[in-house]
C-alpha cells in the first residue's frame, strides 16, 4: 500500500473515531443537509444512548461547543462538510464520498447490539 493511501486511511479512521462526528455524518448521509441547532439533542442522545427528551441544556451546550470548536472545522478541513456558523447550516461536501464506505461500516457495527455491549479495550 502506498504512503498516500495509508495516510488517507489513517485520516479517515481518525475523523470517524469521534462519536459526535460519526453521529453528525450519519444524519447528513440520510439528509445531505442539516441545521446544527436542530441536531444537538439527537447527537447528545445518540452519544449517551438516552432518549432525546432527556437531554438537558448543559449537555446540549457542551455538544454544541465541541461541534463548533472541534468537529465541524476538522470535517471541513478534509472537505467532508461545508458549514455556516451564522445560520447553523451544514451540508455534505465532495470529500464525503471518500469516507462513505467506512462510515457505513461504522454504522453497521454500531447497530449490532452485541458489539456495542463489549467492554472497552
Amino acid at each position: 500500500m502506498s504512503q498516500t493511501k495509508a495516510s488517507r486511511m489513517e485520516a479517515a479512521c481518525s475523523l470517524l473515531a469521534e462519536s459526535e462526528r460519526r453521529y453528525l455524518l450519519y444524519q447528513l448521509a440520510e439528509t445531505e443537509r442539516a441545521n446544527l441547532d436542530a441536531l444537538m439533542d439527537q447527537i447528545a442522545a445518540w452519544k449517551l444512548d438516552i432518549p432525546s427528551s432527556q437531554v438537558d441544556e448543559d449537555l446540549r451546550q457542551r455538544i454544541y461547543v465541541s461541534m463548533v470548536h472541534n468537529h465541524l472545522p476538522r470535517l471541513a478541513d478534509y472537505d467532508i462538510i461545508d458549514y455556516d456558523l451564522r445560520s447553523g447550516d451544514i451540508v455534505l461536501a465532495e470529500g464525503f464520498e471518500d469516507i462513505r464506505p467506512l462510515l457505513d461500516q461504522f454504522r453497521q457495527t454500531e447497530d449490532e447490539v452485541e458489539i456495542r455491549q463489549l467492554p472497552p479495550l
